[in-house]
């Protein structure tokens, strides 16, 4: 893939910056065709916060990591403790009786932009990642511990640890999906941009003296791999890893692959290249069940040209393709959640209910897909309105009582960009819960 390349597919895939998402938002023009119904269960839409772009941040982009315990961790993507010179926060809520209180555990200084979730490693801390698209770096791997001592301030922050900064090449650039822990604690995650062939990387984290060596697994760009893989990567019982590519492909509009450890290095392998008539564009990150299939979204494509959700089954030694639920409006950008009967939960950054706020592109929704045993079937849970939340990107999480949370980027009560500086939401009794 050569400069020329590069250049134009960044301007049609890449979304690093917040002004692009916002624009791209607006621009966005969607046959507003609603999903297919069926009668529901009776679920209970509720928003636990709303960001006020003050000590506890502003715009979420990412989606909730849930504790043992209940909690919830995200970050906020602008905002914190800096005024102007803030650059996101990471937050913990704590529901305390028929409530839920945030407590800010980190201010980034301004360029920072931690656009992916933090996830809980091994020894309880918390690792995430800054893309850094405005700051003079590429982006960071960090690390978050409690305080040594108990705290008696109103603001206790945890304490940051930097656990490697990106250069650009080789190593990649720009760092958006979530991180990874294998069975040893290695930290696996994805770079959007940089590497060897300026496609992006998949990177490796090994502990090492106290801290961490850093090694590329696989960089993106050189041929019909795929490029610009924006998602998170996710391992199996084998320690293979499986992720997706904005472009690239056979289709030119990307891939999912394989990494599969051989010989002290690692082999890629692509299991779909999309061309457009079964998805285009997969931004989310893959997810995978107790029978090793995996389930993931494209942005665009499929039949009605709206995205698609899609399964890959493993079958005699390869990969089985099935499209499981074709949009016509929705704009899948985040992944898919899945609850102990199988039905799997997603969100529409756009669409919707139109009008109102958000004009004709509607303000996201939260959908449900049952009965999936060749297709789907889709439930509308909940359409945004711009008070209660609009544009949905990150991903929703269940927990063990079948309660379904996320954010969304902007809408709400606090004053960004007119619009909303994001909110915390919860749809109660909607999944399958799990089973002691």
């Amino acid at each position: 893939m050569d400069g020329q390349t590069v250049s134009a597919s960044k301007f049609r895939f890449n979304v690093s910056s917040r002004a692009s998402r916002s624009v791209m938002g607006f621009v966005m023009v969607f046959a507003l065709t609603l999903l297919t119904t069926h009668p529901m269960r009776a679920q209970t839409f509720s928003v636990l916060h709303y960001f006020n772009d003050g000590e506890d941040g502003a715009n979420p982009y990412a989606g909730l990591t849930i504790s043992p315990g209940g909690a919830l961790y995200g970050t906020a993507s602008q905002g914190g403790t800096y005024g102007d010179e803030s650059g996101g926060t990471v937050f913990k809520l704590t529901p305390e009786g028929s409530s839920w209180v945030l407590s800010p555990l980190y201010s980034f200084l301004a360029g920072s932009e931690p656009d992916g979730g933090v996830v809980i490693g091994p020894n309880g801390a918390l690792y995430g990642t800054t893309s850094a698209p405005d700051g003079p770096g590429h982006g960071t791997v960090f690390e978050l511990t409690p305080p040594p001592t108990f705290c008696r301030a109103i603001l206790c922050y945890w304490n940051e640890t930097v656990l490697y900064r990106f250069t650009g090449t080789p190593d990649g650039s720009n760092p958006y999906g979530n991180l990874a822990f294998d069975r040893v604690g290695d930290i696996y995650g994805t770079t959007n941009e940089g590497g060897m062939y300026r496609g992006g990387t998949t990177f490796e984290l090994t502990p090492s003296g106290g801290g961490y060596t850093e090694s590329i697994i696989h960089s993106f760009g050189s041929g019909s791999d795929g490029y610009f893989p924006y998602a998170d990567v996710v391992l199996d019982t084998a320690g293979n890893l499986y992720g997706t590519t904005q472009g690239g492909g056979t289709g030119e509009v990307g891939t999912v692959y394989q990494l599969m450890p051989s010989n002290g290095g690692w082999v890629e392998n692509v299991l779909v290249n999309f061309d457009v008539t079964d998805g285009s564009y997969p931004v989310g990150n893959l997810i995978i069940d107790a029978s090793g299939n995996l389930y993931g979204t494209t942005e665009e494509g499929g039949p009605n040209g709206g995205g698609v959700v899609f399964k890959l089954a493993p079958s005699d030694g390869g990969w089985t393709y099935s499209l499981l639920y074709s949009f016509s409006s929705c704009y899948l950008y985040g992944a898919l959640t899945i609850d102990t009967a199988g039905n799997l939960y997603g969100t529409c950054a756009f669409g919707g209910n139109t009008g109102g706020a958000c004009g004709i592109d509607g303000c996201g929704s939260v959908f449900e897909l049952t009965d999936c045993t060749q297709t789907c079937v889709a439930n509308d849970l909940h359409d945004f309105s711009g008070s209660d939340g609009m544009y949905p990107y990150g991903s929703p999480v269940l927990d063990a009582n079948g309660n379904l949370y996320g954010t969304t980027e902007y809408g709400g009560t606090g004053d960004c960009l007119d619009e909303g500086c994001g909110v915390v939401w919860e749809i109660a009794g909607v999944g399958a819960p799990r089973k002691n």
